[in-house]
């Protein structure tokens, strides 16, 4: 009987885990980030593009929630969503297994843009009622930036004619003295960029403000008074960097020399993305800090888009932030209840955590996290995922191993305005 035992223990040993646990073990990390961002696309968008996501999606509200329309949740999921993987779609097609599933989400994603401008379709999102309406309609200004030619372009006329005139409705709302300048740079720097109706006074008021509340070594001050959260990942160096370019891209003449602009503003992303790596624990883990913290890897967003930039900082190669990102993604994703039982989002930090909502969470607005996929934007053969993995900053440190200094970075690059 004991023989008998010892050869079932090794059996079962030699067994294979599952093939969920066995695909994960054999995934390249590409592989893991595609599947990854593929689980959380793909209940959004192909509801989405039937004009059944309003209809099926598991809606999941803040304890303390506000009272506001609940349907703002809606456009939240899409419009964050599409600015996270708009960089993915927007690779050519392939016959792999990613380029069959990419090109399947391209298609549901242009046929959800359709939906939620159109007032005939059950998905039409609410753009009109509530202040939130300004927050993401910029993020779905941002995800045609990223993917202008992938995503914007091919939209029938009639869509591209009503998303501009939805955008300039959102002008009627007073944006707080905030972060939200930044929504309505990106609202209207993409009109600009599409050839729209755009509000240069909108625009160049936010640029302003940001150098006024730029409070150094890569940090802003989300308003006059500083608070130590990730509101310079969620919104102010990716939305500052995407209202210059996207100025820069329709050739603009206003007063501010956007490029100027946009130089000093990718050092200072740079500087934060230094920063936001050192966060990263050997075990991958960050620190849980600020308001909106259901944000999930969106507090990681400039060194996301960095990488996708191909601008990372001379000591931050490609391997060590591609390892410690993946190291991350698998510490939240591989183990927590991150997801319902409808495939949708929930509220929480490390899995269904409710408690960590604000007032103006629902599970919409965790697609934010989808932002930090922004490299798989990089083609497969990118030196970004065919590097070899390395060590990152707090392996080093904490495994006694050399690991560089990080001092002050200056900011020498002065602007005026041109005239």
């Amino acid at each position: 009987m004991r023989k008998i035992l010892s050869i079932l223990v090794c059996i079962f040993l030699l067994m294979p885990l599952g093939a969920g646990a066995k695909n994960k073990q054999k995934m390249s990390d590409r592989e893991y980030w595609c599947s990854l961002a593929y689980k959380m696309a793909q209940p959004v968008l192909e509801n989405m593009s039937k004009g059944e996501l309003q209809k099926n999606m598991q809606l999941e509200v803040s304890p303390s929630w506000d009272g506001r329309n609940k349907k703002v949740a809606y456009m939240e999921c899409f419009g964050r969503l599409m600015a996270g993987i708009s960089p993915w779609l927007a690779l050519p097609d392939d016959g792999s297994q990613e380029g069959i599933e990419r090109r399947k989400l391209r298609g549901w994603a242009l046929d959800s843009y359709k939906n939620a401008v159109d007032s005939k379709s059950p998905d039409c999102l609410l753009w009109e009622g509530e202040g939130q309406i300004m927050v993401d309609a910029a993020y779905i200004a941002e995800s045609f930036l990223r993917a202008y030619n992938a995503l914007w372009v091919p939209l029938d006329s009639t869509t591209k004619q009503r998303y501009l005139e939805c955008f300039r409705k959102v002008r009627r709302i007073d944006p707080p003295y905030t972060n939200w300048l930044l929504f309505s740079s990106t609202i209207e720097s993409f009109m600009a960029k599409a050839g729209g109706q755009y509000d240069t006074f909108r625009i160049n008021m936010a640029c302003r403000k940001m150098e006024e509340w730029y409070v150094g070594d890569g940090w802003y001050s989300d308003g006059p008074h500083f608070a130590f959260d990730y509101y310079s990942s969620y919104v102010f160096h990716p939305m500052y960097l995407e209202t210059l370019q996207a100025m820069i891209d329709a050739g603009a003449n206003t007063r501010i020399d956007y490029q100027k602009y946009w130089n000093r503003e990718l050092r200072r992303c740079q500087k934060f993305a230094v920063v936001l790596e050192r966060f990263i624990s050997p075990e991958g883990t960050f620190p849980v800090i600020g308001r909106s913290t259901p944000y999930r890897l969106a507090a990681l967003q400039p060194l996301a888009l960095m990488a996708w930039y191909k601008k990372l900082p001379e000591n931050l190669s490609n391997g060590q932030v591609r390892a410690a990102l993946t190291q991350v993604m698998h510490r939240m994703f591989d183990t927590q209840n991150n997801f319902n039982n409808g495939g949708y989002l929930t509220i929480g930090f490390c899995g269904s955590q409710p408690g960590t909502a604000d007032w103006y969470t629902d599970n919409g607005s965790l697609y934010m996290t989808s932002l930090c996929f922004m490299p798989l934007g990089l083609p497969a053969n990118d030196a970004f995922w065919t590097d070899a993995p390395q060590p990152w900053t707090q392996v080093k440190a904490w495994g006694g191993k050399p690991f560089p200094k990080d001092h002050r970075w200056e900011d020498n690059i002065q602007t005026s305005d041109k005239f």
